[in-house]
């Protein structure tokens, strides 16, 4: 029997009421510092302590330090004289036989410690500081026979760390793979905010976070799971660049890119130009081990559409450019006069012609078109299906050796593709001068500029 009875103070904002009552299987909470996820993780391990007989749950961080000033000492102070803990093993026993082991996984070998053992509940607290190697392999001894409850796993997390990008794919992204089921994952955004107690209690938090470094910023006081350190194009924002996609009209101007890549990705991106000169990357290919002949044909397969009508046709693609290597002889054969990957495309019904390949003005020309137009819009949008480009854009870091170009330890095959595509393309600044000489020709409402002696230039009246 316990010796007093169980008081737990505070009352969950908004979004920590959401975590509380979700049973989700896999529930991810945070995204921004500040969200008050230390405090609604073990507040939900002690609830569901409580609601089920014989529970047995999980509750890790990164390092044993971490878990004691974060989780151990609270849980100590607050289940005082109710659940016992044995210090030994680090696991509160509850009156009903739940209990709470508390853990940490400070090198990939600490993963063995937990091999055999089974948990109806795992809680990774700061989730982006494990790797995707501990998220994956704890992960396997969440398991139950109970008929009563479902194993279920939870993330609390911030942007950044070496589990960033496996959390941002199942989370953020919701790019699934063989045996992940996309309706086990739930996200739950709070940001500081989101978290009152704190608000009131140090207003002055949120100051320190608006005066961190720009990719710092975005990450944990926005929440912008596309904001990495050294971040290449850190312009690049989804709900700016980011579309749903939409009929494009067949008169538009069609061309497609390719990175050309066997066991790298090979990444086939195509685009349409709007009459106002706006570009939208509308379709991608992302995809390795494909022998050029079987990627021709399905470029060639991809390549229809719908009008506005709802009519299915075959499109028209003015051009098509193609990374330089798939010129590249390889190999006795092919210096013996073989063909080229480029010749299999042709030969395959994908003419190609090789992309300029001026890295510093082609990266250049990709930032220009992540700006905004006079109209407000970026130059360049993308169809929220075009997955792989979106994720991995953001992801590219400066070269170290060199900071005008991309480092080549990044997934850059999709933004190699679209490099070579917008290189094929006047640069927004040459399309904004176009636009006003036109204007000033055959727009007679529009007054045409005239000398000022004294400002040097020219100015419209």
């Amino acid at each position: 029997m316990p010796k007093k009875a169980l008081r737990l103070e505070g009352i969950p904002n908004p979004k920590q009421d959401l975590f509380l009552r979700s049973v989700a299987p896999r529930i991810a909470y945070g995204g921004a510092r500040g969200g008050g996820k230390s405090w609604v993780l073990r507040r939900k391990f002690i609830l569901l302590a409580l609601r089920y007989k014989g529970l047995k749950l999980l509750l890790l961080r990164r390092t044993l330090a971490e878990l004691d000033g974060n989780h151990t000492q609270p849980l100590l102070k607050e289940l005082n004289g109710f659940a016992k803990y044995t210090k030994d093993s680090k696991t509160f026993t509850f009156p009903n036989g739940s209990t709470i082991k508390l853990g940490y996984c400070d090198t990939d070998n600490d993963v063995y410690q937990y091999q055999g053992q089974e948990y109806d509940v795992i809680g990774f607290e700061e989730a982006t500081a494990f790797t995707e190697w501990m998220l994956t392999y704890i992960a396997t001894s969440c398991r139950s026979t109970r008929t009563d409850f479902s194993p279920r796993i939870y993330y609390t997390c911030n942007p950044g760390g070496p589990g960033h990008d496996y959390i941002k794919r199942l989370f953020i992204d919701r790019q699934y793979e063989h045996g992940e089921n996309p309706d086990d994952y739930v996200f739950i955004q709070a940001k500081v905010t989101d978290n009152t107690v704190l608000m009131e209690t140090n207003p002055g938090y949120i100051k320190t976070l608006e005066a961190l470094p720009e990719h710092l910023r975005k990450a944990y006081l926005d929440g912008r799971w596309d904001a990495v350190e050294g971040q290449y194009f850190s312009e690049f924002d989804p709900t700016l660049h980011v579309v749903q996609p939409f009929p494009i009209p067949r008169d538009w101007r069609r061309f497609r890119s390719i990175d050309w890549g066997f066991n790298d990705p090979c990444c086939v991106l195509w685009y349409a130009v709007a009459p106002d000169s706006h570009i939208y990357v509308y379709r991608e290919i992302y995809q390795n081990q494909t022998p050029a002949s079987e990627m021709a044909r399905l470029i060639k397969k991809r390549s229809v559409a719908f009008d506005e009508q709802g009519n299915q046709f075959t499109e028209h693609i003015t051009y098509t450019t193609a990374s330089p290597d798939m010129w590249q002889k390889r190999g006795l054969r092919d210096a013996m006069g073989g063909e080229t990957i480029a010749d299999t495309f042709i030969a395959n019904g994908v003419p190609v012609v090789k992309a300029d390949n001026d890295r510093m003005n082609g990266w250049m020309r990709v930032r220009e078109n992540l700006a905004l137009a006079p109209d407000g819009k970026p130059y360049v949008q993308i169809f929220s299906t075009c997955r792989d480009l979106i994720r991995t854009l953001p992801l590219l870091v400066y070269d170290k050796h060199d900071h005008e170009d991309v480092s080549d330890n990044c997934e850059d095959h999709a933004g190699e593709s679209l490099r070579y595509g917008l290189m094929t393309r006047p640069s927004p600044a040459k399309r904004k001068q176009e636009e006003v000489k036109r204007r000033i020709l055959i727009d007679p409402l529009t007054p045409l500029p005239r000398a000022d002696k004294n400002a040097g230039g020219f100015f419209y009246a």
